[in-house]
């Protein structure tokens, strides 16, 4: 089953209810380490929620959730796609791929860089994997490049080849490029300097103001305070508070 009975209500572009991950320790006699239980919230189109609490709280599996790189033990997460409500919880990775690819839109802490590809391409991508045709989609990529101040030497380059920061800025202008309705933003700016990181702000900004639903972590309290319409709690779903 991967399309939930249950409906979204129209301002809401995902609803997480009952939310529970578990770790098996194989390596440690079948080990099992409960790290989140029965998470639950919404996040409104427009609306950019930030998930708060100490390292080890569950954010990172908690977005990984999100996403469908962690499979969930338990619980729903509802998300309009395509007409339909997919409960991503028990979708098939079939539709995981084609969520991701039309629907929630990934920044995360690190780039997966692509042997011999240049950043231009990099960034350009995901426009092109949506029929974007590709001039048009380097285009767009040079616009964001050039806004998040990565010199134009280094855009052929395999990003590989780039400090942190720079490779975060590759990372943000690819996650930034498509106009998928929900967002997930991993520290997107843990590497960048204070110049950057404002511009991260403006860009978070305008995704707010195009509708788009974001739900992040932010390590930065000042990035953090100036982006949260809300913040959530998870330490409220650590498993030693679970019934």
């Amino acid at each position: 089953m991967t399309t939930s009975r249950k409906g979204l209500a129209p301002d809401l572009a995902l609803h997480v209810e009952g939310l529970s991950k578990d770790f098996t320790m194989h390596l440690q006699g079948g080990i099992v380490l409960p790290v989140v239980r029965g998470a639950g919230f919404d996040v409104a189109a427009g609306e950019c929620v930030v998930l708060g609490g100490p390292s080890g709280a569950g954010k990172s599996s908690i977005l990984k959730m999100l996403y469908g790189n962690y499979a969930a033990n338990a619980g729903e997460i509802l998300v309009a796609h395509g007409g339909e409500t997919v409960d991503l919880v028990t979708a098939s990775p079939r539709k995981v791929i084609a969520v991701r690819r039309d629907t929630i839109g990934y920044v995360s802490q690190f780039l997966r860089t692509v042997p011999r590809v240049g950043a231009l391409d990099v960034v350009a991508e995901p426009l092109v994997a949506r029929g974007v045709a590709t001039d048009v989609a380097r285009e767009r990529a040079a616009a964001l490049l050039d806004r998040l101040n990565l010199p134009e030497r280094l855009w052929k380059l395999p990003p590989a080849t780039f400090s942190g920061g720079e490779q975060q800025r590759v990372n943000i202008a690819r996650g930034f490029i498509t106009d998928h309705p929900v967002l997930l933003l991993d520290e997107p700016t843990a590497s960048l300097d204070a110049l950057n990181r404002r511009i991260v702000i403006g860009m978070i900004g305008e995704k707010k103001a195009a509708g788009v639903a974001q739900v992040g972590i932010f390590h930065d309290e000042e990035v953090r305070e100036a982006v949260a319409d809300r913040i959530i709690d998870v330490t409220a779903f650590a498993p030693a508070r679970a019934a």
